[in-house]
C-alpha cells in the first residue's frame, strides 16, 4: 500500500477510511439538490397560474420538451467534464467547480422568472459535467491499493446517493407545495451549496488523492486498469486512430443532436424555429435527427469493424445493450413527468381520520429512522476526524440540525392539520363527448358532470346550467375554523375537486396574478359546515421517494439473487428488467381503466407501479456500466462510455418527450391507452434481448 493510501486508511468509520464518508456526505447532498429540483420542475411548470399553488400553466408537451433537453444534457456534459478533470482541473476541484456553479444555479430558479429558469437549468448542466464523473474517480483512487474492499466502499457510496435522493424529493418537494415553489428550489441550492463546503474543508483528509495526475501517475493507472489489455488489442488500437472522416462525422453529428435539444423546446416554448423547412412529410428537425442517426450508426460501425475479431464481437455486444438502454430509460423516467403529472391530477392522494393519522406516524416513521442512522453515521465521522477537519464536521452539523429542524416542521404540521368539511355553490356541467356529441355516461350508466365554482367574481347572468351546492373535505393546518365561519378557498387542481384556504397574503397574491393575466380571481366564498378529524393530503412528490425507499429494502435481496447459482445471464437480467417495470406501467392502465373526467384513482396503483419499476432497475443495474468495463478494453473505454451515455440521454430526452403527451393522448384516447404504450413497447424488448440471449453470450466471448 503507498504511504499516502496507508495515513489515508488510518482514520476509520465502519471499517472503511473517514474520507470515503466525507464523499458520502458530499455525493448525499448534490443528489439532494439534484432530486429535490428534478421532482418539482414538472409540477411547477405545468401547474395552474391561478391556484392554491400557482405555477406557469405550461402545456405537458411544452414542459417535457424543456425538460427533456435538460435531462438529456445530464448525460452529455459529464463526458467533457470528465476529460478535463483527467488532465486539467483534478478531480477535487471539479467537484468544487462543479458544485459552486449547481450552487448558482438552484438559486437561480429559486428567483422563479422564465429568464432565470434557462439561465439555472444551463448552470445545472454544466455543473454536473463536472461534478458527476469525479467522485467515483476519487473512490477508485482512494482504493487502487486496496481493490478487495472497493465493492463494499461502492455500496456505502450508493447508499449516500439514494439517502440524497430520498430526503431531496420529500423535504424540497413538501416545502414547494406546502409553502411555495421558490422555498423548494432555494432548500435545494442551500444544501448544494453546504455539502461543497464541508467536502473543501476536508482537504487535509484526502492529502493528494484527487490532484491531477502526473505523467508516472497516468501510466501505473493504466497498468492497474481492472481489464489487462492484450498484446492484440493494443496492435490493434494503436493502428486504429480517428481518421478525419471520423471526426468530421463526430461534428457533424454532436452539432445535429445538440441543435435538436436546443430547438425542441425553443420552437415550442419560443416558437423559434433552427430548422424551419420539412424533408418530404417530416419536420426539419426530425429529418436532421434520422440524418445524424444514420452517419452516427456509420461512424460507430465503421469503427468496430477496425477491430480484431474478439474485440470487434464484445464492442457489438455492448452495443446492443446500448440500443435497449433506451428503452428502459425511455419509461423508466416518466417518473420525472408524466407520472408527476398524473398523481398531481388523476390519483386521490387525500385521507381522512384514522387513515390520515396512520399515515402520518408512517410517514415520520419512514423519515425519522433513516435520519437518525445517517446521523449516528456523522457522529462516528466526527469521532474519528474531528481534530483533522473541524470545520467540515461543523458544517454537516448544521447541514443535519437543518434537515432534523424541517423534518420536524414536516411532522407536526401533519399532525395539527384539521380537516373541514365547506360548501360552496358551483355551477353544474355536462361532460359532452367529442365523437357522438352527447353527454358522457360513467360504467353504472349514470352522466358524468363538472362543476365549475362559483367564485366571487362570477357573473350569475351568464351562467348558463344549473347552480348547485358542493360539499367538499378540505385540510388546513394549524386552523382553528368554527361552523357556519365563512372562508375564502381556491382550488389545487384543474378537476376543482381538492381545495385549499386562502390566506390574505394568498389573496393578494392571486388577486396581483389575475389582474396580470385579465383572468378571474379564481377566490370560492365558502362556509365551514363542520369539524372533522385528522386530514392529510400526500404530497405529488411523496411518491417520488418510494423509488429510493424499495431499492434500500431490495438491492440486498437482488444482491443475493446474482451471488447464488440461479444468477441469470445479462440479455435476460435486462429482458427481466425491461417486463417487470413494464408490468408497473401494466397496473396503471387497469387501474385507470375506464375512469372518467373529473374522477380520481387510488394511491395503490402509483404505489405498485414504482415497487414494479424499482424491481426492473434492480435487474437492469447490474448490466449497464459493468458490463462496459468487462467487454471493453481500456484504450477504448473512453468512446464506448460515451456511446452509453448517449444511450441514456436519448432514452431521457424520449422520455419527456413521450411523457409531455399525457394529456394529448389521454384527451384523445384515454389515460389507460397512454400506459399501454409504456406496458406493451418495453415488454416487447424485453422479450427480443431474452431471445437474443445466447447470441449475445456468443458475441461476448467469454466475458460473464
Amino acid at each position: 500500500m503507498s504511504t499516502a493510501n496507508s495515513e489515508f486508511f488510518k482514520s476509520k468509520v465502519l471499517g472503511h477510511p473517514a474520507g470515503l464518508f466525507v464523499l458520502f456526505f458530499t455525493e448525499m447532498w448534490e443528489r439532494f439538490s439534484f432530486y429535490g429540483m428534478r421532482v418539482l420542475l414538472i409540477n411547477f411548470l405545468t401547474m395552474a397560474a391561478i391556484g392554491y399553488n400557482p405555477g406557469w400553466e405550461w402545456s405537458a408537451e411544452n414542459a417535457g420538451a424543456l425538460f427533456g433537453t435538460y435531462a438529456m444534457l445530464l448525460y452529455i456534459t459529464p463526458i467533457i467534464g470528465g476529460i478535463l478533470a483527467d488532465k486539467v482541473t483534478g478531480y477535487r476541484w471539479a467537484v468544487v467547480i462543479g458544485a459552486v456553479i449547481m450552487t448558482m444555479g438552484h438559486a437561480a430558479m429559486a428567483l422563479e422568472t422564465e429568464v432565470w429558469l434557462y439561465i439555472g437549468l444551463g448552470l445545472l448542466v454544466i455543473g454536473t459535467g463536472f461534478f458527476k464523473p469525479t467522485m467515483t474517480s476519487i473512490i477508485s483512487e482512494m482504493y487502487k491499493d486496496l481493490p478487495e474492499k472497493k465493492d463494499g466502499a461502492y455500496t456505502i457510496f450508493y447508499m449516500g446517493v439514494n439517502a440524497g435522493a430520498f430526503f431531496g424529493m420529500m423535504l424540497c418537494g413538501y416545502l414547494a407545495e406546502r409553502i411555495g415553489w421558490s422555498w423548494g428550489f432555494g432548500l435545494a441550492g442551500v444544501f448544494m451549496l453546504l455539502g461543497t463546503l464541508q467536502f473543501w474543508l476536508a482537504k487535509p483528509l484526502f492529502g493528494k488523492i484527487g490532484d491531477i495526475p502526473g505523467a508516472k501517475e497516468e501510466e501505473i493507472e493504466l497498468k492497474n486498469h481492472e481489464l489487462p489489455e492484450t498484446e492484440e488489442t493494443k496492435e490493434v488500437v494503436k493502428h486504429n486512430p480517428f481518421s478525419l472522416v471520423d471526426k468530421i462525422l463526430v461534428i457533424i453529428t454532436a452539432t445535429i443532436g445538440l441543435g435538436y435539444a436546443i430547438n425542441d423546446p425553443l420552437s415550442k416554448i419560443g416558437n423559434i424555429n433552427l430548422f424551419p423547412f420539412k424533408i418530404g412529410e417530416l419536420e426539419g428537425q426530425y429529418a436532421m435527427v434520422l440524418i445524424a442517426l444514420v452517419l452516427f450508426v456509420y461512424l460507430v460501425f465503421s469503427r468496430i469493424s477496425r477491430y480484431t475479431p474478439i474485440v470487434k464481437s464484445r464492442m457489438i455486444a455492448v452495443i446492443i445493450f446500448a440500443f435497449f438502454t433506451i428503452f428502459f430509460w425511455m419509461s423508466f423516467e416518466q417518473g420525472a413527468t408524466s407520472l408527476v403529472i398524473f398523481a398531481r391530477d388523476n390519483v386521490n392522494r387525500e385521507l381522512l381520520g384514522n387513515s390520515a393519522l396512520l399515515f402520518n406516524v408512517f410517514n415520520a416513521l419512514l423519515t425519522v429512522v433513516p435520519l437518525t442512522i445517517i446521523s449516528w453515521v456523522l457522529i462516528l465521522l466526527a469521532k474519528q476526524s474531528f481534530k483533522k477537519i473541524p470545520g467540515s464536521n461543523i458544517v454537516l452539523m448544521i447541514c443535519f440540525l437543518g434537515i432534523w429542524g424541517i423534518v420536524g416542521y414536516m411532522i407536526y404540521r401533519d399532525f395539527n392539520t384539521t380537516a373541514y368539511e365547506v360548501k360552496y355553490q358551483a355551477e353544474q356541467v355536462p361532460v359532452i363527448d367529442d365523437k357522438t356529441n352527447q353527454q358522457k355516461v360513467d360504467e353504472a350508466g349514470n352522466p358524468v358532470w363538472i362543476y365549475m365554482p362559483i367564485t366571487e367574481s362570477t357573473d350569475l347572468t351568464s351562467v348558463s346550467n344549473e347552480i348547485v351546492e358542493r360539499h367538499v373535505v378540505m385540510g388546513e393546518a394549524f386552523s382553528n375554523f368554527q361552523e357556519g365561519e365563512k372562508i375564502n378557498i381556491i382550488t389545487k387542481d384543474k378537476d376543482h375537486k381538492t381545495f385549499g384556504f386562502v390566506t390574505p397574503a394568498k389573496l393578494k397574491a392571486t388577486n396581483e396574478m389575475s389582474a396580470k393575466l385579465n383572468r378571474d380571481n379564481g377566490v370560492v366564498p365558502a362556509t365551514v359546515e363542520n369539524v372533522k378529524a385528522h386530514w392529510v393530503e400526500i404530497t405529488v412528490s411523496w411518491f417520488s421517494i418510494l423509488n429510493s425507499f424499495f431499492i434500500i429494502a431490495f438491492a440486498s435481496l437482488f444482491s443475493k439473487w446474482w451471488d447464488s447459482k440461479y444468477n441469470p445471464s445479462a440479455p435476460v437480467k435486462y429482458g427481466l428488467g425491461l417486463i417487470i417495470m413494464a408490468g408497473g406501467f401494466g397496473l396503471l392502465a387497469f387501474g385507470s381503466y375506464g375512469v372518467v373526467e373529473g374522477v380520481k384513482v387510488s394511491m395503490v396503483w402509483l404505489i405498485l407501479a414504482y415497487l414494479f419499476h424499482t424491481l426492473g432497475e434492480l435487474c437492469i443495474s447490474p448490466v449497464g456500466l459493468s458490463y462496459v468495463s468487462k467487454l471493453v478494453p481500456a484504450r477504448m473505454i473512453a468512446f464506448m462510455f460515451g456511446i452509453w451515455y448517449l444511450a441514456i440521454a436519448i432514452g431521457n430526452k424520449l422520455a419527456a418527450v413521450l411523457g409531455g403527451q399525457i394529456e394529448n393522448i389521454t384527451n384523445q384516447y384515454s389515460l389507460s391507452t397512454f400506459f399501454l404504450i409504456f406496458t406493451i413497447v418495453p415488454s416487447v424488448a424485453g422479450l427480443i434481448i431474452i431471445s437474443l440471449n445466447k447470441p449475445i453470450k456468443k458475441l461476448m466471448k467469454g466475458v460473464k
